[in-house]
């Protein structure tokens, strides 16, 4: 459910539109391919949901608060969410 919104958001509620969803195996975890990796501050963060809708990865979802969460397993480090958050709360840092 993503808070701003008020309604669930799931791909079966987006006509038209073509979601991949990482699997499990040799080709499923891509985040070792990330060099930088995304990193949220709660500070700036306005909870709208667009660093999800525009994530090709699905590697993020969201806490109990509505606060996003990358799951960095799948996160190749794109920094699609950075660019695209209107608050600039997704920062992109250098993967240590």
């Amino acid at each position: 459910m993503l808070p701003s919104l008020g309604r669930e958001l799931a791909p079966e509620a987006i006509p038209h539109a073509a979601f991949s969803q990482p699997v499990k195996g040799v080709g499923g975890k891509t985040g070792l391919w990330r060099f930088q990796k995304p990193t949220v501050d709660r500070n700036k963060c306005i909870r709208c949901g667009l660093c999800w809708v525009f994530c090709p990865d699905i590697a993020i979802s969201f806490n109990e608060e509505g606060y996003p969460i990358i799951d960095y397993d799948y996160c190749k480090g794109c920094g699609i969410c950075a660019n695209e958050c209107p608050r600039n709360a997704i920062s992109m840092v250098r993967e240590e």
